[in-house]
């Protein structure tokens, strides 16, 4: 099962995002957070269809449209984090980091 944590920047929230799937197909996401607004869909955000999710527009998604409705950020790292958890839960990508580094000018 892989497991993605994701620390979210400035805000000083931390998520973590554990996903598995039997068939490759079906993901079942379980996510813990310390963000008041992401922790809002646990309860919808519980399983996905990898295929729909991951090779449509983001805005088309179930994750999309799940987390839209509780993040107040659209440069929120959590958005693509989701979607990298299900597609190395689904096989359809390696579980390889990724990070976003600021550097000063």
């Amino acid at each position: 099962m892989p497991e993605l944590t994701i620390n979210a920047g400035v805000c000083g929230f931390v998520t973590v995002i554990r996903t598995s799937s039997e068939d490759t197909q079906t993901v079942s996401i379980n996510f813990e957070t310390t963000c008041p607004h992401a922790i809002k869909a646990r309860g919808e955000l519980t399983s996905v269809d990898a295929f729909a999710e991951l090779f449509r527009k983001p805005h088309e998604t179930a994750v999309y449209a799940t987390l839209s409705k509780y993040l107040p950020h659209t440069a929120c790292p959590l958005f693509s984090g989701f979607f990298k958890a299900i597609e190395a839960a689904a096989g359809l990508a390696l579980p390889r980091d990724v990070s976003m580094v600021f550097t000063p000018v």
